[in-house]
């Protein structure tokens, strides 16, 4: 298969709007290094087209994990407009609600683990995990242990980047020059076996991330505990999945102490690791459950926090008063594009396709595991982490940047590159074809790539 992008017209717009780009916006993870423009227009499928004319294989889900159905849906658009010109929009405080919302609710419960059939609904994962904190600590003091307020989330574990989720967030880089956090918030080791040697030692990594997680909590104090939260496959933090005892016996261990589990699948939910909720088939058994992303495949901003009747209940039931809720809270367009959307996953048996995708992915990728300069490919459904090395005996990390400039530049394929470790993770539609070529792209550049990060010229 090869891509052949249409010769490039250039709209007479285009160059002005790449410099009003850089006069007025301020981007997300943005430095004075990047100082490219790629304005995308329009997309189909796993491809999008910028306004320079170029047609670019898509396999980020969006950039961001987030486009499971892929790209220029018209039911959802369709469901979006129809929705919109009915009631576009009415608050949801109080005693207010609206159809859609409501039909969204029972949908997630009968779709989510065993006894999460409450839902508060955000505007994305961010706003959930600062939901999910506050709920945690909420309960407990409804029911009298007003001194649990400590949360424990891990290093590399990302949980969004608002003054609550940011905090969580186990990335340095979050909270360089912003002064204080928010307090209360502990981080523990995350799940590193390609690391295990240098995180862990000779130790068993699960006993050692148990034991160290144990002797946090004695620190702090078992009764100081709100909850722990985690990802149950890391993300950005290089596509990090746990020992398969890791999750039951840190569950086991809060459930000693009293201490809620909240699961971020804001990545991992809605198919893209191949089930509908990852963290109960790692045995997570989570009191708590944060999604969004996937929700809408990216067509509208919306996020759930999933909960048990008791914690519902105790936060917000007949003696409790929830003080808590955002003005888009329910928003109506957005949960009916979410039920379409959820129509779409499960009528075209998308969470059976990303372990799929994900074999795919492995066999075209299998070459780029004998390259010098990469040290470890990570695959869990339909999304894929290639660890970057200067060397496979020191593991020193080597950034990806140049390889995913000379992906799109030579091949027209987009990743994302999250430090040393590239990840892909592509709409549930993506082809053989497609996992095929961007594998192939990907070797191709792969085997340029020199110990000092950069590309040879082919």
């Amino acid at each position: 298969m090869t891509i052949s992008p249409e010769a490039p017209t250039l709209p007479a717009s285009t160059a002005e709007l790449e410099d009003l780009d850089r006069q007025h916006l301020v981007h997300p993870h943005q430095s004075g290094e990047r100082t490219g423009r790629c304005v995308i227009v329009s997309g189909e499928g796993c491809y999008v087209r910028d306004s320079r004319g170029n047609q670019l294989l898509d396999v980020t889900g969006g950039g961001n994990w987030v486009c499971q159905v892929g790209h220029g849906r018209v039911e959802l658009a369709e469901a979006a407009a129809e929705q919109a010109a009915r009631l576009a929009y009415f608050s949801s405080f109080f005693e207010l609600s609206n159809e859609k919302s409501i039909q969204l609710a029972a949908r997630l419960a009968r779709l989510a683990p065993d006894g999460m059939g409450r839902v508060f609904y955000t505007c994305g994962g961010s706003e959930g995990v600062d939901t999910a904190i506050k709920l945690a600590r909420l309960y407990h003091h409804n029911r009298g242990d007003a001194d649990r307020t400590w949360i424990i989330s891990r290093n590399l574990g990302y949980h969004g980047a608002t003054y609550g989720s940011g905090t969580a967030t186990g990335w340095p880089g979050m909270h360089q020059g912003i002064g204080l956090g928010l307090p209360h918030v502990e981080k523990v080791s995350p799940p590193y076996l390609y690391r295990a040697s240098e995180f862990y030692g000779d130790t068993d990594p699960t006993d050692f991330l148990l034991n160290e997680l144990e002797q946090t909590i004695d620190r702090l104090g078992p009764g100081n505990v709100a909850a722990m939260i985690g990802e149950p496959v890391l993300g950005g933090g290089g596509v990090l999945a746990p020992p398969p005892d890791y999750w039951p016996r840190v569950r086991e261990l809060l459930s000693e102490h009293g201490i809620l589990l909240i699961a971020d699948e804001v990545v991992t939910a809605y198919g893209r690791t191949g089930v509908w909720f990852d963290s109960a088939r790692r045995g997570a058994a989570a009191d708590i459950i944060v999604t969004a992303k996937g929700i809408t495949s990216g067509y509208q901003p919306l996020g759930a926090v999933l909960m048990s009747d008791e914690i519902a209940e105790t936060v917000a039931g007949k003696d409790a008063y929830l003080f808590h809720g955002h003005t888009y809270f329910g928003h109506p367009v957005a949960c009916a594009v979410a039920l379409v959307n959820l129509d779409l996953i499960e009528n075209e048996g998308l969470v059976e396709r990303a372990p799929l995708i994900g074999q795919w992915l492995r066999a075209g990728l299998a070459p780029a595991a004998e390259l010098p300069h990469v040290g470890d490919i990570r695959i869990v459904g339909a999304t894929v982490g290639i660890e970057l090395v200067a060397d496979k005996e020191s593991k020193q990390p080597l950034l990806g940047r140049a390889v995913v400039t000379a992906l799109q530049q030579e091949h027209s394929v987009i990743v994302r590159d999250y430090g040393p470790t590239l990840v892909l993770s592509p709409p549930l539609v993506l082809s053989q074809d497609q996992a095929a070529y961007a594998s192939q792209a990907l070797v191709d550049v792969l085997a340029r790539l020199g110990a000092d990060g950069t590309v040879a010229a082919r």
